[in-house]
């Protein structure tokens, strides 16, 4: 299993989205981080709609996301970009 499958899974346990998108990006940052380019797994973009998140601050949204991936900055994630949708 990919670290995208497993961030995919991972949110739709913690958060049961609405609309969730896990998009990989790494390969837009390979000339700047070996690491990058030898996994293909580093920098994601997350765009998921929840109600769980829903009527968090935006900081605590974030903390919330970032708990429930924070195997995948232990295994090598290094960018995680996050928009979350209203409804």
């Amino acid at each position: 299993m990919t670290l995208q499958d497993r961030i995919t899974a991972a949110l739709q346990a913690e958060f049961a989205p609405m609309q969730l998108e896990v998009i990989n990006e790494s390969q837009h940052h390979a000339g700047h981080n070996r690491e990058a380019a030898e996994t293909g797994q580093t920098h994601f973009r997350i765009r998921i709609t929840s109600p769980k998140l829903m009527g968090l601050s935006r900081v605590n949204q974030h903390r919330a996301i970032n708990d429930a991936l924070k195997f995948g900055f232990d295994e090598g994630l290094h960018a995680l970009a996050i928009e979350i949708g209203k409804d």
